[in-house]
Order: C-alpha cells, then structure tokens, then sequence
C-alpha cells in the first residue's frame, strides 16, 4: 500500500505539473487566471506568481485588477521577496485606494520594506526608507489592528540609525579624526537625545576632544582644552559615578596641567 500511495502521489504531482506547464505556454488568459487563483489559494505562491506576472497587466483598470494586483504582491511577500512585494503593495496602494484590502496591503508593503532594512554596520538607505514608509501607515491609520506591530517596527529600526551612528562617530575617534568624531557626536546629541548609548557617546566625544586639545597647534590649544573641559564636565554631571568616571577625571586632570603649561609658556613669550 505504501508504494501504491507513493506512485500515486508521483503520478498526480507529474500530471499537475504538466497542466501548470501547458497552462503557462497558453495563451488563455483565462485559463492563466483560473490557475493562478487556485494554486495561490493552495498556497503555491511561487508557480501563482509566474502566471500572474503573465496576465495582471491585463487586467489593470478591470474588475478582476484589484484581486490580481493584490495577489500578485502577497505572492512576492510570501516568497519572502520583500523588494518586489514592497514595490507591488505600493502599487496597489496607488491603484485601489479605497479597496477592502488598502489597509492590510499598505501595513504589509511597509513591513516588506522593513524587512529589508540590513543589519546596522551596512547602508541604512532601506532602514529610512521603512521609517518613512511606516510612519505614514501609523499617521493615515491611527485606529489599525497593525498599529502595534508597526510601532515596534519604527521603534527597532531607529535603534538601529541610533547604533549605526554611535558606531560611526565611535569610529573616528578609533582612527584619529578627532574632528570628525566630534561633528558626529554633536549631530548623535541632537538626534537622538535620550540615547541608551549616551554615557558611552559623552565619554568617546570628551576623548575626541581631549585627544584634538592635547595634539594642538598653539594658536588653537586653549580653545580646544576649554572645549574638552566643558565636554568632561557634561559627562560628569549626567554621570559621575558612571563607568568611565574614574578615567575621565584622570585626563580631565591632564588638560588642567596642559593648560598651565601652555598659559607659563604664553607668559614667557610675552615677556
């Protein structure tokens, strides 16, 4: 009985497969749609999707358009073929409006395009372009069943801009673009200000400028010892007991000397 079952399957599997095929060489539109609905209903978005890509173009505009186009884009989602659903869901968006399915196709084109934002240390193009794409769901569907979900999509996916920029003005630092690393760190400030990675970015952004005012040229030590100093001192009032206190009293205390040093040195030269 078993290989019974097993040739029957293999029969039934060898049949279906020869009618999908005669069916794509067809030129019954049709027919194409008949299939196409039947295999995505039984779930085989992936031969559904080859035939709908034959035919939604003729279908655009009639009122069969609105069922295929949005078959045609959950086809892709679920494939996991987040770039081309994210780019059908946005056409049917445009398309229909006003459709039964507008809310859950505009949700899942924005989690599509969410899903292909890349792991932080790659270009964050996608990630903002999710942002964007979320925020609209969430400000045009205030009352959505998906408003949870879509939260907690944006709310990850600014964690990751957080922790890409962290890591670049860290970076700098690491190489030696004290200057850079600075500009980094003021724009890390002004964009993400309750940061969970502030401790951290105001200890890195007190050690660019501490390095920057050590390495000097004269015309411009005082200034850049002034301006590690405030930095230190932002550090410590938010985090004096912190992680990195006891270090950066140590070179907080190294800037003071410096800057004794250079103030005897000017007295000299201006004698």
């Amino acid at each position: 009985m078993k290989y019974t079952y097993l040739a029957i399957f293999f029969v039934f599997t060898f049949v279906s497969c020869s009618e999908y095929q005669k069916v794509l060489k067809d030129s019954d539109v049709k027919k194409k749609y008949e299939m196409a609905e039947k295999l995505y209903n039984e779930e085989d978005y992936k031969r559904a999707n080859r035939l709908l890509e034959q035919i939604v173009p003729q279908y655009v505009g009639k009122p069969q358009g609105e069922r295929l186009i949005y078959f045609y884009a959950n086809s892709y989602y679920q494939m996991e073929d987040y770039f081309l659903a994210a780019y059908q869901f946005e056409r049917f968006s445009k398309s229909y409006p006003r459709s039964d399915k507008a809310e859950e196709a505009a949700f899942l084109g924005a989690k599509s395009q969410y899903l292909t934002s890349p792991r932080y240390s790659l270009d964050q193009t996608e990630t903002e372009k999710a942002i964007s794409r979320l925020q609209v769901f969430i400000n045009t569907n205030p009352e959505s069943q998906y408003m949870e979900e879509a939260n907690e999509m944006v709310a990850e996916l600014r964690a990751k801009l957080e922790k890409k920029a962290f890591e670049i003005a860290k970076q700098y630092n690491r190489i030696s673009d004290y200057n850079a690393s600075i500009k980094s760190f003021e724009l890390f400030f002004k964009e993400f200000p309750g940061s969970v990675y502030k401790e951290d970015a105001l200890y890195y952004n007190f050690l660019a400028r501490y390095n920057l005012a050590i390495n000097s040229i004269y015309s411009k030590k005082e200034e850049r010892i002034n301006d590690a100093q405030a930095a230190y001192n932002k550090l410590v009032a938010e985090f004096s007991e912190g992680e990195y206190a006891k270090k950066a009293a140590k070179l907080n205390e190294e800037l003071t000397n410096e800057m004794a040093d250079f103030k005897q040195l000017m007295e000299q030269y201006s004698k």
